[in-house]
């Protein structure tokens, strides 16, 4: 006998990484060029060279700092650097105490919901959404609770968001800019999030947290940044990850970091500290602690992603795709030609375009399109995007 649950996760991947494959067989029959895959989030840019150069460097001198074990919160110099690289950009004044050094941004997110969860916790994710949130929330034992999107700008739905919240709300984990929309939260939705947040805890006499999930941070167009999220509300844990700023996925270095504001904000750092204890994160990759930190002040040349966007959203548009404007991460996701959006995605292969359906992230009748590829691919397969809405009697 084996767990059912975790049967069931192994032996069937999710709708993304099952297109990622698919992919990979049917470039092996028409030629790679030949599919425009757009399924999965893996950075197209290099790292900077001065990741390549700082780890070589350490490698040659610094052997101490590599292939031993650090603390299982991460080495004390690299949360410092991380402490002082958001000190310089935000103002605030974190120390290395406040940060926990985790194996990307997944780890992070299970660190916190792990240490955050009691019996009979509730944890409230906003559609559309990544999809793991739910598997990594499961594992704590406890529940998700889905509020449906804002389908018109993506941003919150406050009126589901407020009847979801109970005596029994934990978090409410939120991600701008966002996966699958590639929308930035405003001022004012944050504004009206935190007094919402705050009025309930009030109300039921402990803290709501909120949980920002990070990876897209620098990933912001139209001259725009990201609003730094703990400024708006008290009780915020950030969850981060260098593999979108810098282009790292496969090296999974990421963090946590528990502010001062944070209501028994010591606590909820030896929980999530205790939690990677836990689910055996002895410590993350002390190499790649050493390589982030020296390099967190930089990203990598991510103008590519608002490059590829500013070409796709109004060709898509004019094709009678019905697409909402994103202002960072690397997705797009307009609603699909037929309600039935994996009966649409399925349609879309038959034209070598491998799109998600929104489904899985929570958004029926919607469609994730990752861009972050060569932009020769995304010229080349907007004819095939036109063919799909052809099909469906538009363009």
């Amino acid at each position: 006998m084996v767990s059912k649950e975790a049967l069931a996760l192994g032996t069937a991947r999710s709708v993304i990484r099952e297109l990622f494959e698919y992919g990979k067989q049917r470039a092996a029959v028409v030629g790679v060029e030949n599919v425009f895959d757009f399924s999965i989030g893996n950075p197209s840019v290099p790292a900077p060279q001065e990741v390549n150069e700082q780890a070589m460097r350490i490698l040659r001198e610094q052997p101490e700092l590599i292939h031993c074990y650090t603390s299982a919160q991460g080495d004390q110099g690299a949360r410092q650097r991380f402490a002082d690289s958001l000190n310089r950009r935000f103002g605030a004044h974190y120390t290395a105490d406040q940060f926990y050094i985790t194996v990307g941004a997944a780890a992070a997110l299970c660190c916190v919901f792990h240490g955050l969860a009691c019996p009979g916790d509730e944890f409230i994710i906003l559609a559309p959404y990544f999809p793991e949130y739910r598997v990594f929330i499961a594992g704590t034992g406890c529940a998700s609770v889905v509020v449906p999107p804002d389908t018109e700008a993506f941003q919150i739905n406050f009126q589901a968001l407020e009847q979801a919240i109970t005596p029994n709300t934990k978090a409410v984990v939120v991600n701008s800019p966002n996966n699958p929309s590639g929308v930035v939260y405003s001022t004012q939705t944050l504004t009206q999030l935190s007094q919402l947040l705050r009025d309930k805890s009030a109300q039921y006499g402990h803290p709501i947290y909120l949980v920002s999930d990070e990876p897209y941070r620098e990933i912001v167009f139209h001259g725009k940044k990201a609003p730094w999220i703990p400024d708006f509300y008290e009780d915020t844990i950030i969850c981060y990850s260098f593999s979108k700023s810098l282009s790292l996925p496969g090296e999974r270095l990421g963090y946590v970091l528990v502010p001062e504001s944070v209501t028994d904000c010591k606590n909820v750092y030896a929980a999530v500290a205790g939690a990677g204890r836990q689910l055996g994160y002895v410590n993350a990759p002390s190499l790649f602690q050493q390589v982030t930190s020296l390099c967190c002040d930089m990203t990598a040349d991510l103008s590519v992603y608002e490059k590829n966007c500013g070409i796709l959203v109004p060709a898509l548009r004019e094709m009678g795709y019905h697409v909402v404007e994103p202002d960072g991460a690397f997705y797009l996701f307009p609603r699909s030609l037929e309600a039935d959006d994996v009966a649409f995605s399925q349609r879309a292969k038959e034209f070598d375009l491998l799109l998600v359906p929104g489904s899985g992230f929570g958004a029926p009748g919607h469609f994730r399109l990752s861009y972050c590829v060569q932009t020769e691919t995304i010229l080349r397969a907007l004819p095939k995007f036109k063919e799909l809405a052809q099909a469906y009697g538009l363009g």
